[in-house]
């Protein structure tokens, strides 16, 4: 084992693959710049030369094309957006080719591509920049999405998705980067579809997903100094879902909260709070509650960002009133980020 950044873990991810199968290759803007893609394509090119790992031009959809066209000659690019809205521009090709081909072909043809893409707030990127679009993604049959939360996770998780014959997106939070773990040195998978339980409680159930889960686990370390136990799932991959484990862990406390890195409207909240009342509906004491970014575009202001983003204060600050209790009047420890942006 080995004590890691995530963004490190990222990188011996990549290495690993790209030493176990001469067809792995990385793409994108930045990945052979200075700084590497917050470091985790950080001497790559060196090792691996131009030929495998190269920037692209500011043309997303029609390099989003070159790497599915790769994809189906046999090759298994790696394709990374270092801004998570430029996907937006490739959704025809990930939509309409990458994940019907399977299917459109009777199963005789794959895309084994997968899509990184960095979400999360940084220091006022504003409208364009900010914005998190797992719920789009997942919405469309045939990708599988997954959104790793630490070094560990990552690793695993990337490795997973290189060798899938599917598109896998991956969508990894800029704060998350500097966080430290123990990942292991050799080569590992982390399937898809297996949530993680990251704290056990037996008051109240927080499903977290990506940056919000330390925000969650901030929020329960301060509440249980308050006598308040809460229990966080981290569902890992949104498609898969680990459905199972969420149904579980809201039988045990009857209660559930879902803080997401998007919007709460029509968005991943929305579709685990509706997977609840469908199959649990019987153990929920009270409404399930959602939390995510302000019903608004991201603001450049930094006054104004710092409501537009939940933290672990707003998640208290609900969960209080989910269990009909007084906030504690004691401030809640906000998490330090050593990230200072914009790449």
């Amino acid at each position: 084992m080995s004590i890691l950044t995530y963004g490190e873990s990222v990188k011996q991810a990549m290495t690993t693959a790209m030493e176990r199968d001469s067809s792995v290759f990385l793409m994108g803007i930045g990945v052979d710049d200075h700084k590497a893609i917050f470091g985790s394509a950080k001497g790559l090119v060196d090792r691996f030369g131009h030929d495998r790992v190269f920037d692209t031009p500011i043309a997303e959809a029609g390099m989003t094309g070159v790497a599915i066209g790769a994809a189906l000659g046999g090759m298994k690019p790696v394709h990374i957006h270092i801004r998570a809205d430029f996907l937006y521009l490739t959704l025809d090709q990930l939509f309409n080719i990458a994940a019907k081909w399977n299917y459109m072909f009777g199963g005789k043809m794959s895309v084994p591509i997968v899509v990184r893409a960095v979400i999360g707030r940084s220091w006022g990127q504003g409208a364009q920049h900010s914005q998190s679009p797992q719920s789009i993604i997942a919405h469309v049959p045939g990708i599988k999405v997954v959104m790793p939360t630490t070094a560990y996770d990552v690793k695993g998780l990337l490795l997973k998705a290189i060798f899938d014959p599917n598109p896998v997106v991956m969508i990894e939070h800029r704060l998350l980067y500097d966080i430290k773990g123990e990942v292991p040195d050799g080569y590992y998978e982390i399937e898809f579809g297996k949530g993680v339980c990251r704290r056990e409680g037996s008051d109240l159930t927080i499903v977290a997903t990506s940056y919000m889960v330390p925000e969650a686990l901030k929020a329960a370390e301060f509440l249980s100094t308050h006598g308040i136990n809460i229990e966080i799932i981290d569902p890992l991959t949104l498609v898969p879902l680990d459905e199972e484990l969420i149904l579980r862990s809201v039988k045990k406390t009857g209660r559930l909260l879902v803080a997401d890195t998007g919007w709460t409207y029509c968005g991943f909240s929305a579709e685990i709070a509706s997977r609840v009342a469908e199959r649990g509906f019987s153990s929920l004491k009270g409404p399930v509650r959602r939390l995510g970014t302000a019903a608004t575009v991201c603001p450049v202001s930094k006054s104004l960002e710092n409501i537009f983003y939940p933290n672990a204060k707003t998640i208290v600050h609900e969960v209080c009133e989910m269990l009909g209790k007084k906030a504690p009047n004691s401030e809640v420890p906000l998490l330090e980020s050593r990230f200072k942006g914009p790449f």
